[in-house]
C-alpha cells in the first residue's frame, strides 16, 4: 500500500478513536426528562461509568419574575448499594458494566492500530504486510463499540433499570454509532486498498507496485 493510504487510515481510525473516547466518557447516554413539586425540570443522564442529574428550580420574586436555580451533580454508575446492584438490580449492574469494559477495549484497539500504522509505514516490506494487522485491529475497535451499542440498547428496549422506560438515546449514544459506522468504512477501505495492492493496482501500491518475482 501507498504511503499516503497510511496516511489516511492514520487520521481515519484516530477520528474514530476520538468518537469512541467521547462517547465512552460522555454521561449522556440514556437521558431521562422530568418534574417535581419543588423543581421546574429534572434531567438524568446516565453513562457507561456514571449518572448525573441536572436540577432546575425556579422561585417567583416580587416583581413577577423568577430566580433560577441550578445543580448539577455527578456519582459513579452503578453504585453496589445505591442502585441496587446487591439485590433486585444485581442482573443489570453486571451486564452495564461489561459494556462499559468494552467500550474502553476498543480504545486500546483504536491506539494499537495507530501504532501498527506507524511502525508499517518505515519501510516498504513492512508497508505490503502490515495493512492485514490494522485492518484485524480495526475490525476488533469496531466490534467492541458494536457490543457497547448492542448491551445499552438491549438493557434500554427491556427497561432493565427502573427509570429506563422514561428515557431517550442521548448524545453519546449516537457517538458511539458513529464510531462503528465510521470504524466500518475505515475497514472496508483498508481491507479494499490492501487487497488492490497485491494484485498490482498502481492506485493501490503505487509506481512499485507488487509482482510476482518470476523464474
Amino acid at each position: 500500500m501507498r504511503k499516503t493510504s497510511y496516511v489516511v487510515a492514520f487520521f481515519a481510525v484516530i477520528a474514530t478513536m476520538i468518537l469512541n473516547i467521547s462517547s465512552v466518557q460522555r454521561p449522556d447516554w440514556l437521558v431521562v426528562h422530568g418534574e417535581d413539586i419543588i423543581h421546574k425540570s429534572v434531567t438524568v443522564e446516565y453513562g457507561l461509568g456514571r449518572r448525573c442529574e441536572l436540577k432546575v428550580m425556579e422561585i417567583p420574586t416580587g416583581d413577577g419574575s423568577h430566580l433560577t436555580y441550578t445543580n448539577y451533580d455527578c456519582r459513579p454508575f452503578p453504585m453496589r448499594a445505591t442502585d441496587g446492584c446487591e439485590k433486585e438490580n444485581k442482573r443489570f449492574c453486571m451486564v452495564w458494566g461489561t459494556g462499559s469494559y468494552f467500550g474502553e477495549l476498543g480504545i486500546g484497539f483504536a491506539v494499537v492500530a495507530c501504532l501498527a500504522i506507524m511502525f508499517g509505514v518505515s519501510t516498504h516490506s513492512r508497508r505490503r504486510r502490515i495493512w492485514k494487522s490494522v485492518s484485524v485491529l480495526v475490525a476488533l475497535h469496531v466490534l467492541s463499540q458494536i457490543l457497547v451499542f448492542s448491551v445499552v440498547t438491549h438493557l434500554y428496549r427491556t427497561d432493565a433499570y427502573p427509570t429506563f422506560r422514561y428515557a431517550r438515546p442521548g448524545l453519546a449514544y449516537v457517538l458511539n454509532i458513529l464510531s462503528w459506522v465510521f470504524g466500518l468504512i475505515v475497514m472496508v477501505g483498508v481491507v479494499t486498498t490492501g487487497i488492490s495492492a497485491e494484485r498490482g493496482h498502481r492506485w493501490a501500491a503505487g509506481n512499485r507496485a507488487y509482482r510476482p518475482i518470476s523464474d
